[in-house]
């Protein structure tokens, strides 16, 4: 008898035995794809699938497919869905608002870890002292699919515009709320503050300075929580991995 343990490592298995790769629209049912000009090159030319060899599929909205290669054209590979398959998410929906950095490849890098880590929002954050104000959303929803097809997973983060802090603070509506500073004030473990029992968290990160004091304060003032990362000072990028990894953990 096969235990529900043995199930996954099994569905595992077979998920990482086939290629795997990303669509951007997808509806149940659907019985035909034709893959995108990039996509179709990577499948045709660099791993010369042809007719009849399967592949996975997904839309980074829960959807697991499994597709066979109908028509091999190296800019518009045509592919039949032969399974179609539904993981649902997570039921805890966990967000973390980061504040835009100075060296993007940081943030880069956070994008990246966090869309491993599982998390289900990123809202890139815009405070008093962000340095950066522009930001390549196209590029960023790139390194999550690549992030999400790494992982080996089905669901992917969304990917806010940025916003400014003040606005977010304001209409946020998450059952938990969390801001990390590093200010000489009274502060909870986040470790210890996360309660799994409910179902939404987020936390603000803030920028190469800290949040100011009139930001956290606005913070607070609408019910976030004053959190502590650990016991050392960390990067912007490096603090949202792991507040990312603590309200993860279940």
């Amino acid at each position: 008898m096969v235990n529900d343990q043995d199930l996954l490592h099994l569905q595992k298995r077979q998920l990482m035995a086939l290629p795997f790769f990303y669509i951007p629209a997808f509806e149940s049912g659907q019985r035909v794809v034709t893959l995108d000009e990039d996509t179709s090159k990577h499948v045709v030319s660099v791993l010369r699938m042809q007719k009849g060899e399967q592949l996975h599929l997904t839309n980074g909205e829960g959807y697991l497919l499994t597709a066979e290669v109908a028509d091999d054209h190296r800019k518009k590979c045509v592919v039949n869905i032969v399974e179609e398959r539904f993981v649902a998410h997570n039921t805890r929906k966990v967000t973390v608002a980061i504040s835009l950095l100075k060296n993007a490849s940081r943030l880069e890098w956070f994008l990246e870890k966090a869309t491993e880590i599982g998390i289900s929002e990123i809202v890139p954050l815009l405070c008093e002292r962000t340095e950066r104000q522009h930001f390549r959303y196209d590029r960023m929803q790139g390194i999550l699919i690549s992030a999400m097809l790494q992982s080996q997973q089905v669901w992917m983060p969304k990917l806010h515009e940025p916003q400014p802090l003040l606005q977010l603070v304001e209409q946020a509506t998450q059952q938990q709320k969390f801001i990390a500073h590093c200010l000489e004030e009274e502060r909870t473990s986040l470790a210890t503050a996360v309660n799994v029992n409910m179902t939404s968290q987020i936390i603000l990160i803030g920028p190469e300075g800290d949040f100011s004091k009139a930001e956290i304060d606005h913070a607070l003032a609408h019910n976030f929580a004053p959190v502590i990362l650990g016991e050392t000072r960390l990067r912007t990028e490096t603090a949202g991995v792991v507040a990312a990894t603590l309200l993860s953990i279940r």
